[in-house]
């Protein structure tokens, strides 16, 4: 029999509207709200369900808004949550798949990635930059045109979605360079984002240092089940491993590509996306193939699953 693997989506699967469901069926999904709310100062729910968009792209809104939509997903399934053998997370979901298997509590995963995510505001601040998504190349090409980039700025992979699909980033002309590059060697599709930063790049590296200071206060535990790092695309299981990638996550690449060849070599047939939109299913379809792909984001979502489904 196969196994289960529940995903977790990351910045850039935002929407207005996400939430707004769970939050009127639960109290205790209203209770994650206001926690985060208490902890970022603004309202959480409003930017969720009302926007406007642009205040919802604001990293410091995006990834505590993600974050609980997640946790909301869970907390409404309860019991019904089902048996899983895996969690991963892109980027910011890494912090859900950690709750998820109760190495963090939500109310730690709400303090920290608030934290996170003011950190990496502050950040984009400081250092400016970009990123562009390319497609149509392999991972190795792409690596090869960062690096002859790199004389005129800063630039990394950040996100190797799949074998085709890698996202850079870094400074304005570096990013520049890597695009002009990429399209000379044959890129389909090579383009500048609208990102608020330089993600995943020596740029956020103001983030990781605030980000290493704040988590020893943060009591993280053995997940009960194995998380997919994306620094490693590995699964740990030890505390201060976790503790040490997560604050390694901020200037690394996410190897979410290579995540899903390691959860396919492990027998996963079976995904669930835990939160809002379905862009990792997507990802998964390209490069996992499971047998089965089961999205829980609203609360039709969740109704609609029963665990003769799988």
């Amino acid at each position: 029999m196969g196994k289960t693997a529940l995903l977790f989506p990351g910045q850039a699967s935002q929407y207005v509207g996400m939430g707004k469901d769970l939050h009127e069926s639960s109290p205790e999904v209203r209770d994650l709200y206001n926690l985060a709310s208490q902890e970022i100062g603004e309202d959480i729910a409003r930017l969720s369900f009302e926007g406007p968009p642009e205040e919802l792209k604001r990293t410091r809104f995006t990834q505590p808004a993600i974050l609980v939509h997640s946790l909301a997903v869970l907390t409404v399934l309860g019991d019904r949550l089902p048996g899983f053998d895996f969690a991963a997370g892109h980027s910011l979901g890494e912090y859900s798949a950690l709750a998820a298997c109760g190495a963090l509590s939500f109310r730690d995963a709400i303090r920290v990635v608030v934290r996170r995510a003011s950190l990496m505001e502050e950040a984009c601040v400081k250092n400016p930059g970009t990123m562009a998504a390319m497609i149509g190349l392999s991972m190795t090409s792409v690596e090869e045109i960062c690096r002859r980039a790199s004389s005129q700025g800063i630039v990394n992979p950040a996100n190797f979605n799949s074998s085709t699909q890698v996202v850079v980033s870094g400074t304005l002309a570096g990013v520049e360079e890597a695009v002009i590059l990429a399209r000379e060697a044959g890129a389909k599709r090579a383009v500048t984002l609208e990102v608020g930063g330089a993600f995943h790049s020596p740029l956020m590296e103001p983030a990781r240092e605030g980000l290493s200071e704040y988590l020893p206060s943060i009591m993280i535990k053995i997940p009960h089940r194995p998380v997919i790092a994306n620094v490693t695309a590995e699964e740990v299981l030890d505390p201060d491993a976790i503790r040490e990638l997560l604050v390694e996550q901020i200037t690394s690449p996410v190897r979410w590509a290579q995540t899903m060849t390691f959860l396919k070599g492990q027998g996963v047939t079976r995904t669930f996306e835990m939160g809002p939109g379905r862009i990792l299913s997507g990802l998964a379809k390209r490069e996992l193939r499971p047998e089965q792909m089961i999205n829980l984001d609203t609360v039709e979502d969740i109704q609609a699953f029963t665990p003769s489904m799988v």
